[in-house]
């Protein structure tokens, strides 16, 4: 009757094995590259019209790798497998394979193409450099979100004093705030900033003052906010790996090993007590034998 349940536990300590081996993952890797090459390779007519059932073979083959990847990576759960679909690593494998199988999703070579790009995604999950660097990009959403804010308050800021300053002897780049903010936004990386400079000078020596200004408060002091944004979720992913890679704290004590000490405990109080009483014993039996 325990045979099944023992098999069960064999195959799925057998499968964790398989998984955690460093081969596998470099395996599931080169797949992956594997596929990115033979989709970069259709975009050439000529290599399609020279391989094309080829590559068809190919991507039954590739198909058929990542799901047997993803039956070992089942087969790790089978004494629990609540685990496996508690995963999103492996829901994202499970939709980006089966995905191809619903129907009106098969027909549409659009779609078809965009799930076999996706699954150069699932690299991230196989090294945990590419995952901290996923991780990292996830936690700085929130403040990136607070750094887009501010940054667009200071190019609407700019832009309004832009469209008032060089409204007129720029139209095509001031004429309006929308127009403004657009020019302003394509100076963030500085380029062609001193040809701007002179023109800024030929309107008002105050176009000095405008772009430099500029220049300090949306390229560098932006550009170092977000430089410390993405630095500070990127510690953060590295602290959650590392203590998803620290093993496990040891589980306390079952209630059969705490009765057992109990009742060691208890053994040992009863022993005591019948010495004492032994002890208290024997002065009262010499007095009486004089």
């Amino acid at each position: 009757m325990d045979s099944t349940p023992n098999a069960v536990s064999r195959l799925a300590a057998a499968c964790r094995t398989l998984v955690g081996a460093s081969w596998f993952n470099v395996a599931s890797f080169s797949v992956i590259v594997a596929n990115a090459l033979v989709l970069g390779l259709e975009t050439y007519h000529s290599a399609v019209d020279t391989a094309g059932p080829a590559f068809r073979v190919l991507e039954y083959i590739f198909l058929a790798c990542f799901g047997l990847e993803l039956l070992v990576r089942f087969g790790a759960h089978l004494t629990r497998p609540g685990g496996f679909f508690r995963d999103g690593w492996n829901l994202f494998d499970l939709a980006i394979i089966l995905a191809p199988l619903v129907p009106g999703v098969r027909e549409n070579i659009t779609l078809l193409r965009l799930l076999r790009l996706a699954r150069i995604v699932r690299a991230f999950r196989l090294f945990p450099s590419l995952r901290v660097i996923l991780v990292g990009i996830r936690r700085s959403l929130p403040g990136l979100g607070s750094f887009l804010l501010v940054t667009l308050l200071v190019l609407y800021g700019y832009a309004m004093l832009g469209w008032m300053v060089f409204g007129k002897a720029y139209p095509e780049q001031y004429g309006t705030v929308g127009q403004a903010m657009l020019t302003l936004f394509l100076l963030l990386s500085l380029d062609g900033i001193t040809d701007t400079l002179e023109a800024g000078r030929e309107v008002t020596e105050w176009g000095i003052v405008y772009y430099l200004s500029y220049m300090i408060a949306a390229s560098y002091l932006l550009t170092n906010l977000l430089v410390g944004v993405v630095l500070n979720a990127l510690q953060e992913a590295h602290q959650v790996e590392r203590e998803a890679a620290a093993p496990p704290p040891a589980p306390p004590a079952g209630v059969e090993e705490r009765l057992a000490r109990l009742r060691a405990a208890l053994d040992d109080l009863e022993q005591e007590y019948t010495r004492s009483k032994e002890a208290e014993r024997v002065p009262v039996d010499a007095g009486s034998l004089r």
